[in-house]
């Protein structure tokens, strides 16, 4: 089957053209289209409060997106919570930790990050036993993190701060016209039988990104034909290059 329309449920890349997306554009006479779809909703003041989780009762954060930090702050300025000086931010990653400087000055906080290595945010964690952790988080969290606590036995709570819902997708996008579609969290499949729920994959190239949006996909029967991480191929765009590439010899 020849590829020549692709769907990428991500937004645009802020550089197109810097982006390995572009490269498989000229490379291989593709189109490709970006769209996400899934929104993300902040939780209200009420519904935070009647989670019945206070801020000021944690010395310290943890954070695995920039979604979370945004979040963060934001209800505690609904609720009219000064956060304190002394609290303590751990981050997945380092852009994310950068991020906060949209919120605090970065040098006067204790602010530490991993390398989007679970593992190693751990092992940050536990060199802080004495915290009292918090974990903004959506309604769709990865249980894996709270899963390393437990076992770890670190005290944290998690809050809910915003939900990842489906985008209203079915006057803007047209999945038939595409050879490919390539999703990078179970969000996303979820999306995709909320606006179609009569989709068939058929002949459809379907690409995932990371283990449980594999999964997402084969739970709902679909036929994953280009995983994501690989030894090979450890970003999605390298993957889909190397399943075109194949693709052209035959």
């Amino acid at each position: 089957m020849k590829v020549k329309n692709i769907l990428v449920s991500q937004p645009v890349p802020v550089d197109l053209e810097k982006s390995p997306y572009a490269d498989i554009i000229r490379k291989y006479n593709v189109n490709i289209e970006f769209r996400k779809f899934f929104k993300i909703e902040g939780v209200s003041a009420r519904e935070f409060r009647d989670e019945k989780v206070y801020i000021n009762e944690h010395t310290a954060v943890i954070f695995n997106s920039k979604h979370a930090v945004d979040h963060f702050f934001r209800i505690a300025k609904e609720v009219r919570i000064d956060v304190p000086e002394t609290m303590k931010y751990f981050c997945m990653s380092e852009s994310i930790a950068f991020y906060l400087q949209k919120y605090v000055q970065f040098r006067k906080r204790k602010i530490f990050h991993a390398d989007q290595d679970i593992s190693q945010l751990l092992d940050l964690i536990k060199k802080h036993k004495t915290e009292k952790y918090l974990i903004p988080c959506s309604n769709t969290y990865n249980p894996e993190l709270t899963a390393l606590l437990d076992s770890a036995k670190m005290e944290y709570k998690t809050a809910v701060l915003y939900r990842t819902v489906p985008d209203e997708l079915r006057n803007e996008v047209d999945p038939s016209k595409f050879d490919m579609m390539v999703f990078f969290s179970p969000q996303g499949i979820k999306s995709l039988f909320f606006n179609w729920p009569e989709f068939s994959q058929g002949e459809k190239i379907i690409g995932t990104f990371g283990t449980t949006t594999t999964t997402a996909a084969i739970e709902v029967g679909l036929v994953v034909n280009i995983p994501a991480p690989t030894a090979s191929a450890p970003s999605m765009a390298m993957a889909i290059d190397q399943y075109l590439a194949k693709n052209c010899k035959k």
